[in-house]
């Protein structure tokens, strides 16, 4: 390991933070909070229209990440493949796994929860709890693909349901 705790995040990079998914930082300001000198990320989420400052300290601390690598992405694409793997707990019990995978930030885990929550045409209907965590899953799925690839969130959404079609036939 390094000694440096200091992640090594540079303005106009994307990044990924755990609890809104995929964002760009657009400088690193120092700011006096409380009396304390702060040295801050600030991180723009342009789809949600939400700026988020993280002190520089405290970033791999709270989880925040580069990108994935194209190996990875790929990995997750391919796990969208899989056959659902639904477990039979309580549906609360679920949607709490649900929610905290979508909130970890990982990508793997993303993508399991948009496999095991994707339904086909000719599968029963979807519940309203269960359609917001697939379409969040969804969104932070594809715009994480979309930043790797350096395309648009409509090239990324058209690939993964590209894959999720593939599965189905």
């Amino acid at each position: 390991m390094t000694k440096s705790k200091k992640p090594e995040f540079r303005p106009n990079e994307f990044v990924v933070y755990p609890a809104h998914g995929v964002g760009k930082i657009i400088s690193i300001e120092d700011q006096e909070i409380a009396g304390f000198k702060l040295e801050l990320f600030v991180i723009t989420f342009e789809k949600d229209k939400m700026t988020l400052r993280v002190p520089t300290h405290k970033a791999t601390e709270v989880g925040m990440r580069p990108l994935s690598a194209p190996d990875v992405v790929t990995k997750a694409l391919d796990t969208l493949k899989g056959k659902a793997k639904v477990k039979r707990a309580m549906w609360s019990r679920r949607a709490q796994e649900y929610e905290q995978k979508i909130n970890s930030g990982d990508l793997m885990a993303i993508a399991e929860v948009v496999r095991d929550l994707h339904r086909t045409d000719d599968q029963r209907e979807q519940s309203y709890s269960e359609r917001q965590l697939y379409e969040a899953a969804l969104e932070r799925l594809t715009r994480e693909v979309a930043a790797v690839a350096g395309t648009d969130e409509a090239g990324a959404q058209k690939k993964v349901d590209e894959v999720l079609l593939s599965r189905a036939a």
